[in-house]
């Protein structure tokens, strides 16, 4: 009998769609979130108007966390389509619900025009780009994993949280370029909507992509499975979302936070403050897959992240004392590189390892659990605490405190996992429609 091998050339074929489909459609689901965070201070001002600018800005990175605060929704809801139909339909489905809100978003009329009215729809937008992004980050994970080979997991899957590099470096490159060429006042008129607008282009492409998905020979259940999943896999889900500390703290303070904090606390300038995010997403995007390649060539997949956790627990304390104490914005902009070389780019093995927690019928559904309630936890509403509690205290190092902790839950978390109890379970192969 002659088997087929990851490198049939109409496997590779049908793995090359689908590697584009999940990274092209998580990415702009992921760009938007970012959008939304560079643009936080316009934001408020158009429409969380308040005497206090700081007021603002709190009302606008509240209403930026309460996007997450649906993400556990959506990883039931999607999730649950997921399953009864098919990945590929729920998927479809979370790029669908966030194209809809980035429209609304790039064409709603601010609280000058329309009063509160402008303040509720907002919300509702981000409400909905939230229930988008909790159905896909497991589904698309565990479709990439499970089309591989044990041997290039990581690999894959990096791809994922590739596309989140990626689209941080569109998002803040395409600020960056709009800041730079039109005036604040421009800016503020209806230059803020440039970004999103072409967010809202980016959607059909992925629709598009993800239509043309090679098919997945899946086993899928018509009964929604987190209840079961809760009370078999307690122990794994608490230590998963534990996991996702440092992952989820880093990715929104360093990348999501840090140009609204380098101007308004450091006071840098509005263009260099989003070099800094241009920068940690292109250091995302190159750095995951081969941090992932290395992961890959370990018996365990912790092995790498171990290191990598530990090391940028050590450096974040000096990279923000370096920082607050006015390295000058070469400098700076060398610091974070650093920094998010190092805390960034474990999506690879992270992501399997939870994977491999689960038995095949649990296992998307376990990662959009562990996924959406740890960026709730630890990320979605960092912004908004860091800013408080610098605004509180008038310490400037809260954001290392912040991550210090982060990362230490995280190294806990990630000694107390288990691992491999279900890493060699067959996989699923593509099929080459």
């Amino acid at each position: 009998m002659t088997m087929l091998t990851d490198f049939d050339r109409p496997a590779r074929a049908g793995l090359t769609r689908m590697v584009a489909a999940i990274v092209v459609g998580n990415g702009f689901i992921a760009y938007d979130f970012t959008i939304y965070s560079l643009s936080a201070v316009t934001i408020g001002t158009l429409f969380f108007p308040s005497r206090n600018p700081v007021s603002s800005l709190l009302l606008s990175l509240a209403t930026f966390g309460a996007g997450f605060v649906m993400r556990p929704l959506g990883a039931a809801i999607i999730g649950h389509i997921s399953d009864s139909r098919s990945r590929k339909t729920g998927m479809m489905l979370s790029l669908m619900l966030m194209t809809i809100a980035t429209w609304m978003i790039a064409c709603m009329p601010t609280y000058a025009s329309i009063g509160p009215a402008a303040t509720v729809l907002m919300v509702v937008a981000r409400l909905m780009q939230g229930l988008a992004a909790g159905g896909e980050i497991g589904p698309a994970s565990a479709s990439l994993m499970e089309a591989v080979a044990h041997e290039r997991r990581c690999f894959i899957v990096s791809w994922r949280g590739a596309s989140q590099g990626m689209a941080a470096f569109t998002a803040a490159l395409i600020a960056a370029s709009t800041t730079a060429l039109l005036s604040p006042a421009t800016m503020q008129e209806w230059g803020w909507r440039i970004p999103f607008m072409i967010g809202g282009l980016i959607g059909p492409a992925g629709w598009y992509l993800r239509r043309r998905m090679p098919a997945i020979a899946e086993q899928s259940s018509r009964k929604l499975m987190f209840r079961p999943l809760f009370a078999e896999h307690a122990r794994t889900l608490v230590y998963g979302v534990l996991m996702m500390a440092a992952p989820s703290a880093s990715f929104y303070v360093a990348v999501f936070y840090l140009p609204s904090y380098l101007v308004q606390t450091l006071h840098w300038p509005a263009t260099i403050s989003l070099v800094t995010a241009c920068l940690s997403g292109l250091i995302i995007l190159v750095m995951t897959p081969l941090v992932a390649v290395i992961a890959d060539r370990y018996a365990s997949r912790k092995t790498v992240q171990y290191v990598m956790f530990s090391v940028s627990l050590m450096a974040t304390y000096p990279a923000f004392r370096m920082l607050t104490q006015g390295v000058g914005h070469i400098g700076g902009l060398l610091i974070m590189a650093a920094y998010v070389a190092l805390s960034l780019n474990n999506a690879g093995a992270g992501s399997v390892l939870m994977l491999e927690a689960f038995p095949r019928h649990q296992r998307a559904a376990g990662l959009s659990v562990i996924y959406s309630l740890g960026v709730v936890i630890f990320g979605g509403f960092s912004p908004l605490l860091v800013t408080w509690l610098i605004h509180l205290t008038g310490d400037t190092m809260m954001p290392a405190w912040y991550l210090i902790g982060a990362t230490a839950t995280t190294l806990y978390a990630l000694n107390r996992f288990p691992e491999n109890r279900y890493a060699r379970v067959a996989t699923s192969g593509v099929s080459a429609d």
